[in-house]
């Protein structure tokens, strides 16, 4: 097996399950509720979709970059809680949008970002996740 370099390295601690808080030691404490009751806070659901966007956006961010180009992608990815056959699954849905450049270079940079992002590596294998470049949102 070959060594891997840790480049960045953090732990997430949950101790209250759907209703209290999750937090990052010596550092970010967020509120946890569950994504079907009234209570504020942020659930699993919400952290995927912000992780995998934020994820994508960066990598196309530096593809951008890359081709000299200003930055102007935007993802936005859905993420829904189904009832499936093997219990409960997420289904996400990355849609993005790079308005600066023609569709097909649109789909060529989000091809790219799919190989270089980990989230997007980390789900990729996965049948509920699936990928879109849109004209428009």
């Amino acid at each position: 097996m070959v060594e891997k370099k840790v480049l960045y390295e953090t732990e997430a601690i949950n101790k209250d399950g759907l209703n209290g808080h999750a937090f990052i030691k010596d550092g970010l404490k967020i509120a946890i509720s569950n994504p079907r009751g009234q209570a504020e806070g942020t659930n699993p659901e919400q952290l995927l979709g912000l992780s995998l966007s934020t994820c994508m956006n960066a990598t196309l961010q530096a593809i951008e970059r890359e081709q000299g180009l200003e930055h102007t992608s935007e993802v936005r990815v859905k993420v829904l809680m189904v009832k499936g056959s093997k219990g409960l699954e997420f289904l996400v849905k990355a849609r993005i949008r790079i308005p600066s450049v023609e569709l097909e270079t649109a789909k060529r940079f989000v091809k790219l970002a799919e190989q270089n992002c980990p989230v997007s590596k980390l789900l990729s294998s996965n049948d509920n996740y699936t990928i879109e470049v849109v004209e428009e949102f």
